[in-house]
């Protein structure tokens, strides 16, 4: 796996590093080098090399540095010829980080060829509302409307005709910083569909989860029956999806509305009154262990986890504590 070093002037490195944490999860191979008021250039060129020293493979190294030309630039540029497989970026920021976490996921990607991987997107982070601050700006187009399926007669078949659904995961807090980036760049959809029909009837929820969704990405929010009527339609044979349900119960109506899923990742069941922990993201009450426990008997297949970087939980073993802790509630 390659290494990757958080490079800054002052505590930048590891603030970043630790909220990186909370979105893609704890990473192995990752060090921070910080440059402090009474650290002088070869005490922080030291700092550097102790820290590669302790990498699985330091032959394949990746520098996320603040600036360049600063400080911390400077030492590890000067190391950079000695080393043709290390590799230094600047300018980085949360979604450089993240999107160097799941590129480096192949293990036989390279620094150089993660380096090249993560520029793009690391530009298009940068992002400002209103979007007409934006320089250069290109104006809205006047008459090409985007070839939406009801554009395209009924009875059209694309693809194979059956929607692909890439993830589908139950997560309370929907399209967020976890979902938008790590399981996004995993699984590739090119439609995020938010299925609730609360969410779907609420303006404000609606466009702040369109507005989340990442460049490149499609986000809708639909109700449940036009989840069901999508999946029946031909029109969309050529769609990657990723399905998001905020409660369980949810995804049991589509299933049984005829939505052909497999598998589901279980994020996060947020905690309420008469529900009790059974991981570090999931509540349960008894209704859900119920609609569990009915998914479960479709042969619905469950990944626990909230990050593909974490390592899934026991759906057996969480059902078996929530039951036991609602039992002992009662």
């Amino acid at each position: 796996m390659v290494g990757i070093v958080l490079a800054s002037h002052g505590d930048l490195a590891s603030g970043i590093k630790q909220t990186a944490s909370m979105v893609f999860g704890d990473q192995p191979d990752v060090v921070t080098v910080s440059l402090q008021p009474s650290m002088g250039p070869d005490d922080l060129r030291a700092e550097i090399e102790k820290e590669v020293a302790t990498l699985s493979d330091p032959e394949q190294v990746l520098f996320l540095v603040d600036l360049w030309g600063g400080t911390p630039f400077n030492q590890i540029n000067g190391l950079l010829d000695s080393h043709p497989t290390w590799v230094a970026v600047t300018g980085m920021n949360l979604p450089m980080v993240i999107t160097a976490y799941t590129l480096r996921m192949n293990p036989e990607a390279t620094a150089h060829e993660i380096a090249s991987g993560l520029i793009t997107e690391s530009r298009d982070g940068v992002r400002v509302k209103p979007e007409d601050l934006e320089p250069n700006a290109p104006a809205p187009a006047a008459a090409a409307p985007a070839a939406a399926a009801g554009a395209i007669p009924e009875g059209t078949v694309l693809g194979d005709g059956h929607i692909k659904f890439v993830l589908c995961r139950v997560d309370t807090r929907l399209l967020h910083g976890q979902v938008a980036t790590t399981w996004t760049k995993m699984t590739n959809p090119d439609r995020i569909i938010v299925v609730s029909d609360a969410v779907a009837h609420d303006e404000l929820r609606k466009t702040m989860i369109q507005q989340a969704a990442p460049p490149g990405v499609k986000a809708h929010v639909i109700p449940i029956q036009k989840m069901i009527d999508v999946a029946h339609d031909p029109r969309f044979g050529a769609t990657k999806a990723m399905l998001l349900f905020e409660t369980p119960q949810d995804l049991l109506k589509c299933i049984e509305g005829g939505v052909d899923i497999k598998k589901v990742n279980l994020g996060s069941m947020a905690h309420s009154v008469g529900k009790v922990v059974v991981t570090n993201a999931i509540a349960m009450d008894q209704a859900d262990v119920d609609c569990l426990e009915a998914l479960a008997a479709k042969g619905i297949e469950f990944d626990v986890r909230k990050v593909p970087a974490d390592s899934p939980e026991s759906f057996d073993g969480m059902m078996k504590k929530a039951k036991s802790e609602l039992a002992a509630q009662a």
